[in-house]
């Protein structure tokens, strides 16, 4: 009887080992796949959290824009589009087109170009006299610009010089190389 209780001992401990390694088993399976299906949920909500921020930004811009004065605010295009034209027309250019000749540019510099393209969009257009050193020049065209024409133009003036500073001056001072003649 002696043996039969040892082997019946070992056996339940074997058992118990089974079960608890089992048991060890499956929570470590429900902790990877919880883990699993948070990484799921989190990794689908990133989207809408994206979309809520974007959302929540264009609001407080819109906020800010309401608090502007009158004369700040930008011009809605919508609004625009939606105002009787011929009233707007007769409001903007109160005599007749053929009053504002549009002749072709003044010389092939691209200034006249841009000037002649301004013009055809817009007849009656106006250009300041620019004749002193740039740094007048500029305070001129600060003084008789609204306050968000002049930072609009600061944003250009900032990404022209970004632009020229790209074009690496020193491939300019390389010589070209001759192709290689067929033999």
């Amino acid at each position: 009887g002696g043996g039969l209780s040892s082997l019946s001992l070992s056996r339940r401990s074997g058992l118990r080992r089974k079960a608890a390694f089992s048991t060890l088993s499956i929570l470590v399976a429900l902790l990877i796949v919880g883990q699993a299906v948070t990484i799921y949920f989190v990794y689908q909500q990133s989207g809408q959290i994206s979309k809520l921020t974007k959302t929540s930004q264009k609001l407080q811009l819109d906020a800010l824009q309401m608090k502007l004065p009158a004369s700040a605010k930008p011009v809605n295009k919508m609004k625009m589009a939606k105002a009787n034209t011929p009233l707007v027309m007769s409001v903007l250019h109160p005599a007749p087109f053929d009053d504002f000749p549009v002749m072709a540019p003044a010389s092939n510099k691209t200034e006249d170009q841009v000037k002649h393209l301004l013009l055809q969009a817009d007849p009656s257009k106006m250009f300041p006299e620019l004749k002193d050193n740039l740094m007048d020049n500029l305070k001129r065209l600060r003084s008789t610009m609204t306050y968000m024409d002049w930072k609009s133009f600061e944003s250009w003036m900032h990404k022209w010089l970004l632009f020229e500073m790209a074009k690496n001056p020193k491939s300019e001072d390389r010589k070209a190389i001759p192709a290689e003649k067929g033999t």
